[in-house]
């Protein structure tokens, strides 16, 4: 599977997404022991500064350079503040799926959806994908929001298709294909 490009993407408003490195793991870390972010995210527990160092750098490039999916870290003003990752890569369909979060004190602010709208733009216009999708627990209201803000449609529900700490769950699958325009 070839691999995913290194890149690093403007989104405006003082947004970039790029690599994650080594000097995230730390940011990471804290983010990662929110309880409202562990509620949605099926995480080790304890999620150690090991395993941060090691999403960072070694499970991240080998995603990438495998082609198995990416991790892009979204920073405000060079600060991480977020996570957009690829998964559920499909080469020959030309589709995938985009996961994300967002640390406490940045949340609501609209950097996820802007993220996730230039990740997805960059999917489908530079590297040719024809469906990038979201899968979203029905629960989870601002993550909801945030698809609907990044100009992904809402198809349906996907019933007790995924699992967090508290058990299955429901997700509401999202898609963004070619031509789909701004939001209503």
């Amino acid at each position: 599977m070839p691999s995913f490009p290194e890149v690093t993407l403007a989104a405006g408003s003082g947004v970039t997404l790029s690599p994650l490195d080594l000097a995230d793991a730390p940011a990471l870390l804290r983010a990662v022991s929110d309880p409202e972010l562990r509620r949605w995210l099926p995480l080790p527990s304890p999620y150690t500064l090991d395993l941060a160092e090691s999403w960072c750098t070694t499970v991240s490039a080998g995603m990438r350079e495998t082609g198995t999916g990416f991790v892009l870290g979204v920073r405000r003003d060079g600060m991480l503040v977020a996570s957009v990752d690829a998964k559920r890569v499909d080469r020959r369909a030309r589709t995938l799926e985009l996961s994300y979060w967002t640390a406490a004190a940045h949340r609501g602010r609209g950097v996820m959806s802007t993220a996730v709208r230039r990740v997805a733009d960059w999917l489908l216009d530079d590297l040719a994908f024809e469906r990038v999708e979201l899968r979203i627990a029905t629960g989870n209201a601002a993550s909801l929001r945030t698809a609907s803000r990044a100009g992904f449609r809402r198809e349906g529900v996907a019933r007790n298709a995924g699992f967090t700490d508290a058990g299955r769950v429901d997700l509401a699958v999202f898609s963004r294909i070619p031509g789909d325009g701004d939001p209503d």
